[in-house]
């Protein structure tokens, strides 16, 4: 596996700070692009990224703070929420950094060209806006905050979208999983998973509410997604 840090030029001016992991294996293969929770590009989601490029995917996690507060902060820091506010503009313009992210993975030589995105907490809602108009085939999202904002989004959307809580995740009140299970039987593009007993944070390994049961179960799935891309 290569690992290495990049620069990425932003399509809005300046640059920004990407972590890519690539794979062993030989020939074309999809990409993921991870959209990381409030920390950052922290070693949870390095880790996260080193297992998909272990599974035989390209792997690339964008700084999307880089204009507020740049870099990974660690749980507890009381920067973390400085930094994402005012959240709806943060996430708008951080969708430009993912379409300069799947602009920059178009120069390796393994990318095939097929992407999916994958959010955590704060990337959550990229798992929609990433198929409806950044270029994104799938969208997975692993305890997404805010969600609600967001449901209108995917009107329209016919990638596979999968969205994945547990029942006992502060950022997922029983009204947004209600309000998203509804999508299921609507939408056969969109799946909702719910953990019971689950608490936010589960895909994170150094978070004590890391769960192995949710966190392998959206690794696969993605992993399934991203086989289709194949």
């Amino acid at each position: 596996m290569q690992r290495k840090d990049i620069r990425i030029s932003s399509s809005s001016g300046g640059t920004f700070d990407c972590y890519f992991a690539l794979p062993d294996a030989p020939g074309k293969v999809p990409a993921i692009v991870l959209a990381s929770a409030v920390h950052g590009v922290d070693h949870d989601l390095r880790a996260i990224a080193d297992d998909f490029a272990a599974r035989g995917f390209v792997a690339a996690a964008p700084d999307l703070f880089w204009r507020t507060i740049p870099g990974p902060l660690a749980r507890g820091d009381d920067r973390t929420s400085e930094r994402s506010k005012p959240r709806k503009p943060v996430i708008a313009l951080g969708e430009g950094d993912l379409k300069d992210t799947l602009a920059a993975l178009k120069l390796e030589p393994q990318f095939n060209g097929r992407a999916a995105v994958i959010g955590f907490c704060f990337g959550g809602p990229y798992a929609i806006i990433g198929p409806k108009r950044l270029g994104f085939e799938a969208g997975i999202s692993c305890h997404g905050s805010a969600m609600l904002d967001f449901i209108h989004e995917i009107e329209g959307v016919t990638a596979p979208v999968c969205i994945v809580w547990g029942d006992n995740d502060h950022g997922a009140p029983v009204e947004v999983l209600d309000a998203y299970r509804a999508l299921s039987p609507k939408m056969a593009n969109v799946e909702v998973k719910v953990f019971p007993g689950v608490q936010h944070g589960f895909m994170m390994k150094e978070d004590p509410r890391f769960d192995a049961t949710a966190s392998s179960f959206s690794m696969d799935r993605t992993v399934e997604l991203l086989g289709r891309m194949r």
